[in-house]
Parts: C-alpha cells; sequence; structure tokens
C-alpha cells in the first residue's frame, strides 16, 4: 500500500496568500491613518493646559481675548512642537469684539509633511459665559480619518 502524502496543495497556499494580501492593502493605509491621528491628538493635548489658562485669563480679564495672547498674560509656557517634532504649534491671531468683551482666541497645530501637511485650527469663541473651542482641518486630502478633526 502506498503511504497518502500529507500537506497543502499549491491552490490552498495561492488562496491563504492572496487573503493575506487583501487583507495587508485594507490594514496598512487604516494604520498609517491612525497614527497620523495620534499624533494630532498628541498635538491637542499638548494644548490644552493652555487652551484653559487662557480662558481662566479671558474670564479674569472681563472677556477680552487680546490680555491673554502670549506666555507671560496666561502663566503658562506654551510648547511649540508635539509627537516628536512631527507637529509644530502656535498661536493664530487673537481678536475682541467692538465693546472689549467677547471675540476669538486661535490655536494652530500643523503637521510636518510626513502628515500631509494637515492643519488643525482650534478656535476659542468666547461668549458671555464660557469659551467654545471648535477645531477645523484644513489641507490636501486632509480628513477626518487623518487628523480627528471635521473639515
Amino acid at each position: 500500500m502506498k503511504k497518502v502524502q500529507q500537506g497543502f496543495t499549491l491552490i490552498e497556499l495561492m488562496i491563504v496568500v492572496a487573503i493575506i494580501g487583501i487583507l495587508a492593502a485594507i490594514a496598512i493605509p487604516q494604520f498609517q491613518d491612525y497614527v497620523t491621528r495620534a499624533k494630532f491628538q498628541d498635538g491637542t493635548a499638548a494644548i490644552s493646559s493652555v487652551r484653559t489658562a487662557t480662558a481662566v485669563c479671558i474670564q479674569e480679564n472681563a472677556g477680552d481675548p487680546m490680555s491673554c495672547d502670549d506666555n507671560t498674560e496666561i502663566g503658562v509656557v506654551m510648547g511649540t512642537t508635539a509627537a516628536e517634532g512631527a507637529i509644530t504649534i502656535s498661536r493664530g491671531t487673537f481678536t475682541a469684539s467692538t465693546n472689549g468683551t467677547g471675540g476669538t482666541a486661535v490655536f494652530v497645530i500643523t503637521g510636518d509633511a510626513t502628515l500631509g501637511a494637515c492643519v488643525v485650527t482650534a478656535t476659542g469663541t468666547v461668549n458671555a459665559t464660557d469659551i467654545s473651542w471648535d477645531y477645523v482641518t484644513t489641507g490636501t486630502n486632509c480628513t477626518k480619518s487623518k487628523t480627528g478633526y471635521d473639515t
């Protein structure tokens, strides 16, 4: 009697390789977006204490953002980079309303070329009782899946 050989056929191996290829084609771009999104979240976390200090400063200055547009006025030093240098953080233009109460406070989070040069702008709108923060993404192909924020 002959002994039957055991193992996989060439067809079975080709099917497994094809399935792995399809999964990799889907997973790799998703993973890259995940890494990019995490770096932008690191930038957002880097400005969270500055946003809070700015909000407190604006409250203490009768709702005038112009009195709180640098580190010495808010008492907190804002970092200029995050995500190991892939993110640059800066203050945008702070504006006051016509009567001195209200206006906006703006922070800009910019990704380098490895992050698609996407820009996330955090705009705090000063209201009578609080500051509401809105995040907007700009740049080519800078979607919510890349930055975590809407365009």
